[in-house]
């Protein structure tokens, strides 16, 4: 979600710069040293780069290989798509705002960047606990778990996310729910290049419960219970660990991506556990958080989109495998959906 603007940006004095020289009710600006600017451009910008390189490489090679195609990975092509569409629509803006300290993209592209952000959080917790649920099945009812997680059911899980998070980030923002009983604040804070995204004491706490806090101690409870599953099966592991031909067994490569998936849930949760924090409790004392903590935790969570393919890519060899083909130019020869890469 963007960061907001200090409620008191628009009383600058007369004699600082301004994001619009010639307009009046102008936010101020504030311009970094050289120094600084630079080195920021670039280390945002090579996050902007890395973070849709990398998601675009995972949502590749989960459609191109045939191998891939099951339940699980399918949920993780939805997470891949919700970060990607944080490295390619929220954050290029973002880089603009936080180093130029100024919006100039317009009123539209304001609430469609704040809407997207809100939308693709949204998704991505909800795709961490449909994975939870995909997981507990796998792991304690391995017997049940193809007929009850299949393709079919993952697609109907998917578009439901998808339209339901799509429905909360546009609507909260173009019907203005989040103003509802600060209307005069709003008014009154709002200026000529700002991106404000002001949430009233109500809105901003059923906004953090139902799309955040409430679905991560879900997801916490059902990995919780997968462990406990978990360790009760170690007694036995042992024993079908490896089948006749050596290769890792079923059940060990489905405890490896629970493994990671946990991982990557963990990782999501602590990126945004800050910036929910501050959001919830703003409110409460006056809309005085300083904008900078807002930028550096705002950051913090787009970041989480960006270190995702980093975990598959560490955990997974599959995915290690389809990126050599990827890049060398393999992935276009014939037939080349058809090869089986190392699930373990």
């Amino acid at each position: 979600m963007a960061p907001r603007s200090t409620l008191n940006e628009s009383e600058a004095p007369e004699n600082i710069p301004l994001c619009y020289d010639s307009v009046n009710g102008s936010c101020p600006k504030f311009t970094y040293p050289i120094v600084i600017r630079v080195p920021l451009y670039v280390f945002l910008g090579t996050t902007v780069v890395i973070t849709v390189i990398g998601n675009l490489l995972v949502i590749i090679t989960v459609a191109h290989f045939k191998q891939l195609h099951t339940p699980t990975n399918y949920l993780i092509f939805s997470l891949a798509v919700a970060d990607l569409l944080v490295g390619g629509i929220v954050m290029p803006p973002s880089v603009m705002r936080s180093v130029e300290s100024c919006w100039y993209l317009g009123e539209l592209f304001c609430k469609i960047h704040t809407s997207t952000s809100m939308m693709c959080c949204t998704a991505s917790i909800i795709n961490l606990t449909m994975i939870s649920i995909d997981r507990y099945y796998a792991i304690s009812q391995p017997l049940l778990y193809k007929s009850k997680i299949t393709i079919s059911v993952v697609v109907i899980m998917n578009s439901i996310n998808w339209v339901v998070s799509s429905i909360f980030g546009f609507g909260v923002v173009f019907l203005e729910f989040n103003l509802l009983g600060i209307e005069e604040l709003y008014n009154s804070v709002v200026c000529e290049g700002s991106c404000i995204f002001l949430h009233g004491l109500f809105s901003s706490s059923l906004s953090s419960v139902l799309s955040f806090y409430m679905p991560g101690i879900i997801l916490a409870c059902i990995y919780l219970n997968i462990f406990v599953v978990a360790q009760k099966q170690v007694r036995s592991i042992h024993l079908i660990n490896m089948n006749m031909s050596g290769k890792p067994s079923l059940i060990k490569i489905e405890r490896k991506a629970t493994k990671t998936l946990a991982i990557i849930m963990g990782v999501f949760l602590s990126s945004w556990i800050p910036f929910f924090l501050v959001f919830t409790i703003d409110p409460h004392v006056g809309y005085g958080s300083p904008k900078i903590a807002y930028e550096i935790l705002g950051w913090v969570g787009y970041l989480n989109s960006t270190v995702n393919p980093f975990v598959y890519a560490y955990f997974y060899r599959w995915f290690r495998q389809a990126f050599k083909i990827i890049v060398s130019g393999k992935i276009f020869k014939q037939d080349s959906s058809r090869t089986m890469l190392t699930l373990d």
